[in-house]
């Protein structure tokens, strides 16, 4: 088994996770199987429990673990379903360590710092087993030159001396531009390889991220200043479109350039696929103006679209395999319930997932809004959950109904938490309690829903979709729903949990009490964005 420890340098969100998606895509397409794994270094036993505004979105696999959302990239770009033992981070490390130790299988040695760094390795080979795999890509979480990730690269030199012919290193580093001397600066990336020699790592090649491709004359000072060879400095410049990202690293030769230091022989070569997709990117021009309306986007003057990366890359499958560019915004929902009028301007409307009572009136207003307006409608998760709720106040007349979420005491609790939940919140039980994971649904024929599903090549009425919630619809209220116009066209195989609403006579109105999102990819767009899109195209803003 070989091995590609992958670091990031200078500053932080330099791009590892797709850094490493693009390689893995990369290798798999030259015949190899890949193992990608994410090691972050917080102390946090999984992603949680983490604010999507501190930390991103929280991408949940089919096992149910919850996870940095660099596993998103992973899955998009491989196009293939990950486990647990692709995500490792600092505090399950240490976790897993202090149990052993509980536990007596350190034979009553005392256990020190070493114990935590062989932890780290065995977490490295295990991720290659689980996949069977040639190749395991470890993304080191991070800055070069932080204490935080130090152990992780104590273990990268530590595998390097065990097996020096299996184990490469590829840093990432930043050359920026600044404007008042308008030439690109290598020195902050100088440092930030010696900042991993000083822990006793080489890098085999150095990832050059910069507005633009580095130029020769400072690619030979980094090669001088870092003793990396000038032809292993590959140029990563921004790109319109993150997809584009493998096809660059391919025209520099990285593939073969990893492959030859890991001395194997290329076994194929298949990117047509990925380069088709691409291509269709280009080709798209008709634009589709989609809003998404939630709370998790401002963090001071920022905007911070990571939150929903998977709902904006979904959005991003599904409208480039149609043909259009999406012109996606970002709405408070503070602010939508101050001007309803700024729904106007879209095509179509998604609430995303999230929890908590801030800003859910603006949301709710919105969902009436593209009820009554026939703007089509797409509720993840809460926002499937917000539109149970705006039916039963509006439709059903049932007054102040909600979610108890928000209100525990409402006369009408449409959406409530499952007895084994309760007592979870209870106890501040929160951590990876959750119903997580994949889950199975049954689809209800002659629905919008099911024959979505059935265009998408999903031809059984069984699916398995991804979940990450607590609270449920509330079957005492079922039948009102039923006899007042709203369709049930998803449940749990025993009936018992609604998976998906839907309303008739409607473009498109439909909630998931799951994520689809998490299950998108760009060579297999999900089939409800596909239907979400393609009705929201139709819409004529100036009718």
């Amino acid at each position: 088994m070989k091995y590609i420890f992958v670091s990031g340098g200078v500053i932080s969100g330099i791009g590892k996770g797709i850094a490493v998606a693009s390689i893995s895509l990369l290798l798999k397409s030259a015949g190899f199987k890949v193992a990608p794994l994410k090691m972050d270094p917080y102390l946090n036993v999984d992603a949680g429990t983490m604010n999507p505004l501190a930390h991103g979105e929280t991408f949940v696999l089919d096992d149910g673990r919850e996870t940095d959302q660099d596993l998103g990239h992973y899955e998009r770009f491989l196009n293939e379903n990950l486990n647990s033992s692709s995500i490792a981070t600092q505090g399950s490390i240490y976790l897993e360590v202090i149990k052993k130790e509980r536990n007596l299988e350190y034979d009553g040695d005392y256990v020190d710092i070493h114990n935590v760094t062989q932890e780290i390795i065995n977490r490295i080979q295990e991720a290659g087993k689980s996949k069977n795999a040639d190749i395991v890509l470890i993304e080191i979480g991070g800055t070069a030159g932080e204490y935080q990730n130090v152990l992780f690269l104590e273990a990268n030199r530590l595998l390097k001396l065990r097996k020096h012919e299996d184990v490469i290193h590829i840093h990432i580093t930043y050359l920026p531009i600044p404007h008042t001397l308008g030439e690109m600066k290598s020195k902050p990336a100088q440092m930030s390889v010696r900042d991993l020699n000083a822990v006793g790592i080489q890098p085999d090649f150095l990832l050059a991220r910069a507005e633009i491709g580095i130029d020769e004359p400072r690619r030979r000072r980094l090669s001088l200043n870092t003793g990396i060879e000038e032809e292993d400095i590959i140029p990563a410049p921004d790109v319109k479109n993150i997809y584009e990202i493998p096809l660059n690293f391919e025209r520099h030769q990285l593939t073969n350039k990893i492959l030859k230091k890991l001395k194997l022989k290329r076994r194929a070569k298949n990117l047509k696929p990925w380069k088709k997709f691409v291509d269709k990117i280009e080709q798209s021009k008709d634009q589709v103006k989609i809003a998404i309306v939630g709370k998790y986007f401002t963090s001071g003057a920022g905007v911070l679209a990571d939150s929903y990366i998977s709902v904006i890359e979904a959005i991003k499958h599904a409208s480039f395999t149609l043909g259009f560019v999406p012109e996606i915004t970002w709405l408070d929902s503070g602010k939508v319930l101050n001007n309803v009028e700024v729904l106007k301007d879209y095509q179509g409307i998604i609430v995303p997932g999230g929890f908590g009572s801030r800003d859910i009136e603006g949301k709710i207003l919105t969902i009436k809004y593209c009820r009554e307006n026939n703007v089509p409608y797409f509720g993840l998760c809460y926002g499937m959950q917000l539109a149970v709720v705006e039916y039963a106040r509006n439709i059903l007349q049932m007054k102040n109904a909600n979610t108890t979420e928000v209100d525990p005491k409402t006369r009408y609790p449409v959406i409530h938490v499952m007895p084994d939940q309760e007592r979870k919140l209870l106890t501040k039980d929160y951590g990876g309690t959750m119903r997580l994971g994949a889950w199975p649904c049954l689809l209800k024929g002659g629905t919008l829903t099911k024959k979505l599903y059935a265009k998408g090549g999903e031809r059984r009425s069984l699916i398995s979709e991804r979940h990450r919630h607590r609270y449920e619809f509330n079957n005492d209220f079922l039948e009102s729903f039923l006899t007042n116009g709203m369709q049930i066209s998803g449940t749990s195989p025993d009936g018992k949990l609604v998976e998906i609403i839907e309303l008739k006579n409607h473009p498109f109105f439909i909630g998931t009490q799951f994520h689809p999102e998490l299950k998108s990819r760009p060579l297999s767009p999900h089939p409800l964005f596909l239907g979400f899109i393609k009705a929201a195209a139709k819409l004529n803003l100036g009718a």
